[in-house]
């Protein structure tokens, strides 16, 4: 999902924040971001180290450089099994999910195909060795150049499960806050990572500030929590009951339109 310029003056201290918690599972995170994000610190005290978090976030994702110098998440990292514990619980629900009948809500219910959402950055497709290029600084223009010649990795596991809740049924929808204009750049990395589902325009849901689409009622000023769930809502009013939704920000989540919620967890950046 794209980080909106509102966002950039907080991003690094809220990431910041809440890596300290992932991490080291200390207090700080909950005045860190208090004081982030409502008011000006009153000593350093309260101010995370920068450089101290980014050290964390590399350990966190146990960060692995290659010879030419680019910097990529270890699948023995504690990141890697967190996620890993997330997508266990998940592929035990969605079996028994999968296995009933679902039916629409409302008085008129009517037998429903079940269906995933799924955020794109950091929840299918990991933004780490990005994030490290532009030293977790993300800008418009840096992001579009790594789209269009690089394929991010899956996050670890997360295109067995899709392939998998897929194969047992589930219709498989991408809801991202990227830009239209990086349509292209998204359903290659998804296709070359081994995302083995349909990714036409019905299936992958893209910001499109310049042409919304009629079922979005605030248009091209949609919040993220407006335009995930707005486009939820639309899913399942072509028959669809969503039995989870799957996110790395909790604007991914919110909003209603679906059964379950699953965050997944990056310390990067927080997105409102």
């Amino acid at each position: 999902m794209p980080r909106i310029r509102t966002a950039l003056s907080r991003r690094a201290r809220l990431g910041a924040a809440t890596v300290a918690a992932v991490v080291t599972g200390t207090a700080l995170f909950g005045v860190g971001q208090a004081t982030a994000e409502h008011s000006v610190p009153r000593t350093d005290k309260e101010i995370p180290n920068l450089t101290q978090v980014q050290d964390k976030i590399k350990a966190y994702y146990g960060d692995t450089v290659t010879a030419d110098g680019q910097h990529y998440a270890s699948p023995d990292s504690n990141y890697a099994r967190q996620v890993r514990g997330i997508e266990a619980k998940a592929r035990h629900y969605l079996a028994r999910a999968l296995a009933k009948p679902a039916t629409q809500s409302g008085s008129d219910a009517k037998p429903a195909k079940p269906a995933i959402v799924l955020d794109m950055d950091d929840t299918t497709l990991l933004t780490y060795n990005y994030e490290l290029q532009v030293g977790f600084h993300f800008t418009p223009e840096s992001q579009d150049k790594y789209l269009a010649s690089t394929d991010m990795d899956p996050v670890f596991g997360m295109n067995r499960l899709v392939n998998w809740a897929h194969d047992k049924g589930a219709e498989v929808f991408f809801i991202t806050g990227r830009k239209e204009a990086q349509r292209e750049w998204s359903v290659r990395n998804l296709k070359n990572v081994g995302y083995g589902v349909p990714l036409d325009r019905t299936h992958v849901f893209l910001k499109n500030k310049e042409n919304p689409p009629p079922y979005l009622p605030c248009g091209a000023d949609c919040s993220t929590v407006e335009y995930k769930s707005g486009t939820r809502k639309h899913i399942e009013s072509l028959g669809y009951n969503i039995v989870a939704n799957f996110g790395d920000q909790y604007t991914d989540l919110q909003g209603g339109a679906g059964d379950r919620t699953f965050k997944l967890p990056n310390p990067m950046y927080y997105l409102p």
